[in-house]
């Protein structure tokens, strides 16, 4: 097994005690019980991290980057069990290759009335991943943290109805919402973060606006 890299064990142990924005903090009661795995991994190009690009025929976040997840089954042992399985669901990742770290506060993603733990892993024996339920992925990618944290590829997203939010463009897929927001916290809070300019605002392109808002 390698061994989980310095920066990786110090994020780890700050991501338990992140703080939760306002924005993602959960009601006190209702909300589904979901998990998603933020899979950290040694690929070509240095570290990076696992994410999914959603089927563009889903009813709900179609079409957005993601971490690979969803609820949590009666069967599941909590959210690691459940982050571990969806993930091998969608990707065909082998779980045996993944050492979980920790578990993060827990998040609301009000649009699907989702409550998300964030479950932080090493992957200490990399398997081979695909778009392994098609129906629900169109396609996996291990995108190196060098490419998230380019100034140039960071800007401030602005959604139609007001929102605004931190946005990421790599590997061809615009990363924005509650992956980002996530994404944007991890990089600062475990100090992987370059100076960007925030004050660089692009509008939620059309097209990615109707696919999230279908269903």
């Amino acid at each position: 097994m390698t061994v989980v890299p310095d920066w990786l064990d110090r994020l780890a142990a700050r991501a338990v005690h992140f703080p939760v924005p306002r924005s993602l903090r959960p009601p006190a009661e209702g909300g589904r019980r979901a998990a998603v795995l933020m899979l950290f991994g040694e690929g070509p190009l240095g570290p990076d991290v696992l994410l999914i690009q959603r089927s563009t025929l889903g009813r709900r976040h179609a079409g957005q980057p993601a971490f690979p997840g969803g609820g949590i089954d009666p069967d599941d042992g909590g959210p690691v069990e459940a982050a571990l399985r969806e993930a091998e669901e969608e990707t065909g990742l082998d779980p045996r290759g993944v050492r979980v770290l920790c578990t993060m506060p827990e998040l609301y993603v009000s649009r699907s009335d989702n409550r998300v733990t964030p479950v932080v892993g090493w992957w200490h024996l990399p398997s081979a991943v695909h778009a392994a339920s098609p129906d629900e992925v169109d396609s996996v990618e291990r995108v190196p943290i060098a490419e998230l944290v380019d100034p140039g590829n960071r800007f401030t997203l602005r959604h139609q109805a007001g929102f605004m939010g931190p946005a990421f463009r790599v590997r061809g897929m615009l990363v924005w919402g509650f992956t980002a927001m996530v994404l944007d916290r991890v990089m600062r809070e475990g100090g992987l973060e370059r100076p960007w300019d925030p004050a660089r605002v692009e509008p939620l392109p059309p097209d990615v606006l109707k696919l999230a808002t279908r269903g």
